[in-house]
């Protein structure tokens, strides 16, 4: 069956909002090779926005040029998404949302920033993304609720978390002797009500893209 529009998505965003935004084919996390099967498979707009890390190979750099070569426009977002787009900007993939501009402009190196574990079958979250932790205190301290130092130390114990272990309860815990339990409670109901979930922020930008590319393609009539 031919699919025009293939987006590869996990954890960034629910399908179901996903769906909403966007018709197209919504495929896992991307792994090394997914790229090319979907060209094959004649889409003409692939979106990248998760992919594995460390369960299979990446997506490779070589199958995302290929893919441009061969006319197929790519878009990059989020996650793994964002990584390649940074990478490969100049060479014709697009990227979208801050986490792509962060990385592109250097300001992220690590691909830590943006992993998580997650349900396999759900794609549920099971960690916090640490990009999701620095803009939450970016906002924190923007607000007036969070003191830059409190936030630093804060932001230095989310760094120094492996990525699977990192999660609000853990950074919460790890702060309790470090930070007044005032300041730290009154953070913590901030995060239950302000969190910044940018990797979703980002994967909704990208099929707001996706969608406005693929009427500027006549996919979408």
């Amino acid at each position: 069956m031919r699919h025009e529009i293939v987006v590869f998505l996990g954890p960034s965003l629910e399908r179901s909002a996903a769906e909403q935004l966007l018709t197209a084919r919504y495929a896992p996390p991307a792994k090394r090779g997914d790229i090319a099967q979907a060209v094959a498979g004649g889409a003409r707009i692939i979106t990248l926005i998760d992919g594995v890390f460390f369960q299979n190979d990446a997506v490779g750099h070589r199958e995302i040029l290929s893919a441009l070569k061969s006319g197929v426009r790519v878009i990059g977002a989020s996650s793994m998404g964002a990584l390649r787009a940074a990478e490969l900007h100049t060479l014709g993939m697009e990227g979208i949302g801050l986490i792509y501009q962060l990385y592109r402009d250097g300001v992220l190196i690590s691909d830590d920033e943006v992993a998580l574990v997650y349900d396999p079958e759900s794609y549920a979250p099971l960690s916090e993304p640490l990009i999701n932790i620095r803009c939450t205190l970016k906002r924190a301290v923007e607000s007036g609720m969070l003191g830059k130092e409190t936030a630093g130390i804060l932001k230095e114990i989310a760094i120094s978390c492996y990525f699977p272990d990192r999660t609000w309860d853990t950074l919460y815990e790890s702060a309790i002797s470090l930070i007044p339990a005032p300041d730290l409670e009154r953070f913590m109901v901030f995060v239950r009500e302000n969190a910044v979930d940018q990797k979703k922020m980002d994967a909704i930008a990208a099929l707001t893209r996706t969608s406005a590319l693929a009427k500027e393609l006549g996919i979408f009539r």
